[in-house]
């Protein structure tokens, strides 16, 4: 368990939410084993049906995870002027309350980090970047290097599992030197009982879906994060440290045509625990066009989206609220 020092209240802002729904009967969240043969069939089958899936036998060592794990949670527990030393979000370095510039808030605070470039020279003031988070960058490139593999290797999966050709047709994108990848480490700290029992559920971070590819999440032993499922109802995802989690992104699910749906996730503020979660959002090139993928599409099925580069996407997405359906100007039903 991680545990941090305790946050100044007014670090953080909060927000009311309403009782969330529950499932009946929650299904159980699909896990893939990566070592299996076929691995790759129960991948599209829960990107299929959730969006979302927990994977094992990933490959990403347990040393780098802890490491930077311990490594974060570190800068995390330093006093708010020397975090805020790593300079204002725009978009890259340290933030709390403010999840986004359109009023979007949570229990939170954050490191925004690209993953294509050296970090400190990510933020207006690379001096004072570099002294904070020297600590931190050997834990991060091993780590990055370390889950970028693994999502390589989960996206060509897809590919296979889709038939499409070649194989590294998604996972190129990421790999691509100009791939406008992003890295978040998300820090929760534990939310008093006196604002959880006046403000009933108290939001982490506010329900929304991720544009990019996919996401891979990995968190600490600590509970927090929820799914919606087809239904509209909410299912919280158990903890497991040792294991990652893969959100299927909104990029994906024009480029299947809307065979695979982005999930929408959120995360509840834990009373008693600090939540770390670490996140690896695979982005394609500003320039690159997202369009369905033309083998993925059957007789005379149409396009449900117009084309779009991840430029555009990105600029648009970002320029609306957590919750608004992101895809919904590039719809072509929405804009027929």
């Amino acid at each position: 368990m991680v545990i941090l020092s305790k946050p100044v209240i007014e670090q953080f802002s909060y927000i009311r939410n309403k009782q969330p729904s529950a499932a009946l009967f929650p299904p159980l969240i699909p896990m893939v084993d990566l070592s299996k043969p076929d691995s790759k069939h129960q991948i599209i089958k829960a990107c299929e049906e959730f969006g979302f899936f927990k994977v094992i036998n990933h490959g990403v060592p347990m040393e780098l995870i802890s490491r930077l794990e311990s490594e974060a949670t570190e800068f995390f527990s330093l006093p708010l002027c020397e975090k805020e030393k790593t300079g204002q979000p725009k978009p890259y370095g340290y933030g709390n309350k403010r999840i986004g510039p359109n009023g979007d808030v949570g229990w939170v605070e954050y490191l925004l980090l690209t993953t294509n470039q050296d970090p400190n020279l990510a933020t207006e003031n690379p001096e004072t970047f570099e002294s904070v988070l020297l600590f931190l960058r050997v834990a991060l490139n091993n780590y990055m290097a370390a889950v970028k593999k693994m999502a390589c290797e989960i996206l060509e999966m897809v590919a296979d599992g889709l038939k499409i050709q070649p194989r590294n047709s998604l996972s190129k994108l990421m790999m691509d030197e100009q791939s406008d990848s992003v890295f978040r480490l998300n820090h929760y700290p534990p939310c008093p009982d006196a604002l959880q029992s006046l403000n009933g559920n108290v939001i982490g971070f506010g329900e929304h879906t991720d544009p990019q590819i996919i996401s891979v999440l990995r968190s600490n032993n600590t509970a927090g994060l929820q799914i919606s499922l087809r239904d509209g109802s909410w299912i919280s995802v158990p903890p497991d440290q040792y294991s990652f989690f893969i959100n299927v992104g909104d990029s994906l699910q024009v480029m299947t045509n809307g065979r695979f749906n982005s999930v929408k996730h959120r995360v509840m503020a834990n009373s008693v625990k600090s939540r770390l979660s670490m996140i690896y959002f695979c982005g394609p090139p500003l320039s690159e066009k997202i369009a369905p993928l033309p083998c993925l599409m059957r007789g005379d099925q149409q396009s449900l989206y117009k084309e779009f580069t991840w430029f555009e996407y990105k600029r648009s997405a970002y320029a609306s609220r957590l919750a608004h359906n992101r895809l919904m100007h590039f719809e072509k039903i929405a804009a027929s």
